[in-house]
């Protein structure tokens, strides 16, 4: 019955966004004054009266007041201070299914379920925290770290044909496997990604008229790698 709950909500979110939003909505929201509130008050409605009706708690008023309020908030801003990107409709998203999830557990809550109480006896749980913590220092902290411990080597004209932030997002995702790789035990999951990477690697390094953008390469590779294992097994070592 918990999980139906849930399943109603995100059922509730997708039919309105994506089925009962038509293109006039859609482009009702984007224009300006009295035409714009007007749509996004309509589009923000549809989504709360489609929620309060698929879940058919009829004296729970607090489920289509959340829905009309986050909604019309994130329609309001979206149209106002966002561009219509991919990063903006994943942006979007996301905010709406995360208040959908909370919503769900205070309604659990509200009923004694045992589902928040072990979230909230893992809240404080420093093991939990180290996780979270390794993890995000080495996304951009490591990011910029590294960007300016490689600047002075860096070679003219080395991003003219890249795409952009390409190397940044690769650098992400490497540091992500080798902790993981690293907390799980698959140590040989790191050679397999330090081969992976060079194979793919070997054809831009093969054809570098200077030695210098391999060199270039070689330290941000290696500098990447050093960084997540040895925050890796300092992890090990202290938690």
């Amino acid at each position: 019955m918990n999980t139906i709950l849930l399943l109603k909500l995100l059922f509730a979110h997708l039919f309105s966004d994506f089925i009962l939003q038509t293109d006039r909505i859609c482009q009702g929201k984007k224009k300006k004054g009295r035409v714009k509130w007007s749509y996004q008050i309509l589009h923000s409605l549809i989504h709360a009266i489609t929620a309060y009706l698929l879940v058919a708690h009829w004296c729970n008023w607090l489920i289509p007041t959340i829905i009309f309020a986050t909604h019309f908030f994130m329609d309001f801003l979206k149209s106002t201070y966002l561009k219509n990107q991919v990063r903006t409709f994943i942006i979007d998203q996301i905010f709406h299914i995360g208040v959908i999830f909370i919503l769900w557990l205070f309604l659990l809550y509200s009923k004694g379920n045992p589902i928040l109480s072990w979230i909230y006896g893992n809240w404080n749980n420093i093991h939990l925290w180290c996780v979270v913590t390794a993890y995000l220092l080495l996304l951009k902290p490591t990011s910029i770290f590294l960007n300016l411990f490689i600047r002075r080597w860096t070679p003219e004209e080395h991003d003219s044909q890249s795409l952009p932030n390409a190397g940044k997002w690769i650098g992400y995702l490497e540091r992500i496997l080798i902790f993981t790789f690293i907390l799980t035990e698959n140590m040989e999951g790191i050679g397999f990604l330090l081969a992976a990477k060079s194979i793919f690697r070997f054809g831009e390094l093969n054809k570098a008229k200077d030695i210098k953008t391999t060199e270039y390469v070689l330290i941000g590779t290696l500098a990447s790698f050093t960084i997540a294992i040895l925050t890796g097994f300092l992890f090990l070592r202290f938690v």
